[in-house]
C-alpha cells in the first residue's frame, strides 16, 4: 500500500495521511447539509440529496486518490449548486428533472474533454506566473468565505463589507479556534488544523453554542426519488435556454476545477517543470463523479478546495483521498453528529490555509508590468466576484493582451489566444 502511494518519495506515513484526510472530510463535511438544503430549494427530495451527495463524494475522492494519487476530495460545487437551485430552476422556470439532465450532459462532455486530454492540455499551458496567481487568488477567496463564515466581515450597504459583531458567542468561538489552530502550528504539531477543529466543536457543546446532537446513528434516505431521472429527461434539454444552461456548467466546472487542482498540485509540491503530474486522470475522476452524481441526484461535483486544509495537515498522496472517501461512507450512518461541524468550527481552518496558499504570490514576477498587472487581476477578482473562473476568465483576457502589447506573441501558446476570444465571447453572452 504504501509503495502504491509512494509515501516514501512523498516523505508521508499511514499516519499523516489519515490524519489529513479527517481534516479534509471534517472542512468539507458541511456539503452534506448545506447541498441537500440548496437543492431542495428547486422541489427535490432533501433525503435523496443528502445520500447523492455523500455517494458521489465517497467515488469521486476513491477514483481521484487511485487514479492519480493527489490528496483531493470531491464533491458537489458549491458555487455550481447555487447556479443549479437559484438560476436554473427558480430563474429560468426549468425543473430540477430537467436541469439535472444538463448536468449530466455536462459531465459526460467533461469526461470526452478528460479522455481527448484537451483539459490536461489547457492547464499544462498556463504560464507559471498565471499559475501561481490562480493558487493565491483562490488562498484570498477561501480566506474570505472562512471571514464571512465566523462572522468577522458581513455585509454592508456603504462600504460593501465591514467588520461583524466581535462581541458574538459564534464569532468568539472561531476566533478561539483561528488563535488555538495558529498556536499549534506555530508550534509544529502535525495535524493542528484538525485537533483545533475538534477542540472547538467541544468546546462550543460545552458552552452551549453548538447543539448537542439528539442521537448519534440514522438511517440512510432512499435515491428513490432522484435516482435515474436524468434517463428520462434527456430529449428536454435540446434548446437554445439549456443549451446556454449546459455551456455555463460546463465552463464553471472547468475553470473551478482547474484552479483548484492548480492550487493543490503548487501546496503540495506536486507541480513539475510548470506540469501537473497525472493531471488527465484526475480530470478524469472529477468528471466521472459528476455524470455518478447527476444520475444519483446531485448537481455538478468538483475537486473541493477545501483539500487545501488536508494538504496543510500533511496529506501528499492519493492515500489522503481515500480516507475522505472513506469519512463520507461513515457519515452516512452517522448524519445527525455532522451538525456539530458548523460554520464556526470550519471558517478558521479556511483562513489558515488561505494565508499558505497565498504564499504562492511570492513566485510572481512582479517586477515586470505584463505579468504583474494580469497577476493581480486574477488574484483581486477572485474573492471580489466570489467566482474562481471569472478571476481566471480575466487573467486569461488580459495576459495575452499584454504580450501582444510588447510584440512577444511567441511566448503565449496559440491555445491561450483562443480561450481569451473565447472568454471575451462569455462575458458578452453574460451582458
Amino acid at each position: 500500500m504504501s509503495s502504491f502511494f509512494r509515501f516514501h518519495e512523498r516523505e508521508t506515513s499511514y499516519k499523516q495521511e489519515t490524519i489529513a484526510g479527517l481534516t479534509t472530510f471534517l472542512s468539507m463535511a458541511y456539503i452534506l447539509i448545506v447541498n441537500p438544503i440548496i437543492l431542495s430549494q428547486a422541489g427535490m427530495d432533501k433525503g435523496a440529496v443528502f445520500t447523492a451527495t455523500a455517494l458521489s463524494a465517497i467515488i469521486g475522492s476513491l477514483l481521484i486518490g487511485l487514479l492519480s494519487n493527489y490528496p483531493i476530495g470531491i464533491a458537489p460545487s458549491m458555487g455550481l449548486n447555487s447556479f443549479f437551485t437559484f438560476s436554473v430552476c427558480i430563474g429560468m422556470g426549468i425543473p430540477w428533472q430537467t436541469a439535472l439532465t444538463g448536468v449530466f450532459i455536462s459531465g459526460i462532455l467533461f469526461v470526452i474533454l478528460s479522455l481527448l486530454k484537451i483539459r490536461e492540455k489547457i492547464i499544462n499551458i498556463i504560464p507559471k506566473d498565471l499559475k501561481h496567481a490562480i493558487a493565491g487568488g483562490i488562498g484570498f477567496f477561501i480566506a474570505f468565505i472562512g471571514l464571512k463564515n465566523a462572522g468577522l466581515v458581513v455585509g454592508n450597504d456603504a462600504t460593501f463589507v465591514a467588520i461583524g459583531d466581535i462581541k458574538s458567542p459564534v464569532t468568539l468561538l472561531a476566533v478561539f479556534c483561528f488563535i488555538l489552530t495558529i498556536v499549534l502550528m506555530v508550534r509544529g504539531v502535525k495535524g493542528a488544523i484538525f485537533y483545533g477543529m475538534v477542540i472547538s466543536a467541544a468546546a462550543g457543546m460545552l458552552i452551549g453554542i453548538i447543539d448537542k446532537p439528539e442521537k448519534i446513528i440514522g438511517a440512510i434516505p432512499s435515491l428513490e426519488p432522484t435516482f435515474g431521472e436524468v434517463f428520462l429527461h434527456i430529449d428536454q434539454v435540446f434548446t437554445p435556454e439549456m443549451l446556454a444552461v449546459i455551456f455555463t456548467f460546463l465552463f464553471v466546472a472547468f475553470f473551478d476545477t482547474a484552479g483548484a487542482l492548480i492550487a493543490i498540485a503548487s501546496q503540495a509540491g506536486l507541480m513539475k517543470n510548470n506540469e501537473i503530474p497525472n493531471a488527465g486522470k484526475a480530470l478524469l475522476a472529477d468528471s466521472s463523479a459528476t455524470v455518478v452524481g447527476s444520475v444519483l441526484g446531485t448537481s455538478t461535483t468538483a475537486s473541493m478546495i477545501e483539500s487545501s486544509s488536508g494538504i496543510a495537515a500533511g496529506g501528499r498522496t492519493g492515500f489522503t483521498s481515500v480516507i475522505i472517501s472513506a469519512c463520507f461512507a461513515v457519515a452516512l450512518f452517522f448524519s445527525p453528529l455532522l451538525s456539530v461541524i458548523t460554520a464556526e468550527v470550519t471558517s478558521p481552518a479556511l483562513i489558515i490555509v488561505g494565508a499558505l496558499m497565498a504564499m504562492e504570490v511570492k513566485h510572481i514576477d512582479w517586477g515586470k508590468l505584463e505579468i504583474a498587472i494580469p497577476a493581480f487581476v486574477t488574484i483581486l477578482m477572485m474573492p471580489l466576484t466570489f467566482s474562481v473562473a471569472t478571476g481566471i476568465a480575466l487573467g486569461f483576457i488580459l495576459y495575452p493582451i499584454t504580450m501582444l502589447a510588447l510584440k512577444r506573441p511567441q511566448e503565449i501558446h496559440p491555445i491561450m489566444y483562443g480561450l481569451c476570444i473565447a472568454f471575451m465571447g462569455y462575458f458578452v453572452y453574460l451582458a
